[in-house]
């Protein structure tokens, strides 16, 4: 009775902790949301909901700001780069699973390593680089710098094509298939899960990202939602904050559309029974 006790116990203890964390995760989100139905310009409430709802902020996003233009922008940039990260992060792990080649163990550990610095050590190199290259506030240097940083994620991509089965691709060797009909065919239908996930996380990243886009994206054609809406409320004189809430809650809506929509993918078992048949 004493075990079943101490595991009643701590059972309970459990739920309780994830529901504090779940209020701390929660509310702040919901908060947003319910002030971009807010009226007034204040995020400040004595109460959570409204006393009053409005569209009116929705309205003005598009009205008074170049809320459309910076979507558009964004989504430009993040789709391109999800595009073109998942194939640079899909190969390299591909490689490094099936093929052994000199110096494989080091290039691994050198990319490993360069993944554990973060990304803003190299900002200024980058942003002299791009200088010389005339790129600067060019939605194409944004895209170039996004993408080329996706490989150094390629260890994931690794361990997913690890679980593949051996015996496939050495089938479709004897078969006379060419590596990237092996790679394309073979290899990517049973990698759903993994493609969704890279390509989720990659879109995510491009789609929200703020310090990069801040520092190479300068006049108003080429703002993306992150810097347009930083700019928004960076003056002294903004006080537009409910605008600004309605304006995050619209960049929620395509990433939870898109993780609702695809979750089922990042779970199903494309490789149980491979071999079978």
């Amino acid at each position: 009775m004493s075990r079943k006790l101490r595991g009643s116990v701590w059972l309970s203890i459990s739920y309780v902790l994830l529901a504090v964390i779940g209020v701390f995760s929660v509310y702040p989100a919901l908060w947003v949301v319910l002030s971009s139905f807010r009226t007034g310009n204040s995020l400040f409430s004595e109460t959570l909901f409204p006393t009053a709802f409005t569209l009116e902020h929705y309205a003005n996003l598009f009205s008074k700001y170049d809320f459309a233009l910076w979507y558009t922008n964004t989504l430009k940039i993040a789709l391109t780069t999800t595009v073109i990260g998942t194939v640079l992060t899909l190969l390299p792990g591909y490689a490094f699973s099936i093929f052994r080649f000199t110096g494989r163990k080091t290039m691994m550990s050198t990319l490993m390593v360069l993944g554990l610095f973060p990304g803003f050590m190299s900002m200024i190199a980058i942003f002299i680089l791009l200088n010389l290259l005339n790129l600067l506030n060019t939605h194409l240097a944004v895209i170039l710098v996004y993408a080329a940083g996706a490989p150094l994620f390629f260890l994931f991509a690794k361990s997913y094509f690890d679980t593949i089965p051996k015996s496939l691709v050495e089938a479709a060797r004897i078969d006379g298939a060419g590596h990237l009909s092996i790679f394309f065919r073979i290899v990517m239908p049973l990698s759903t899960p993994l493609i969704v996930y890279t390509a989720l996380s990659i879109f995510a990243g491009s789609f929200t990202d703020f310090l990069f886009a801040k520092l190479v994206l300068r006049t108003p054609e080429t703002k993306t939602l992150a810097v347009g809406l930083f700019d928004m409320i960076s003056s002294r004189q903004s006080t537009d904050f409910t605008s600004f809430a309605a304006g995050c809650v619209l960049i929620a809506v395509p990433i939870t559309f898109l993780f609702i929509l695809l979750q089922r993918l990042l779970t199903e078992g494309l490789t149980a029974g491979a071999e079978k048949g």
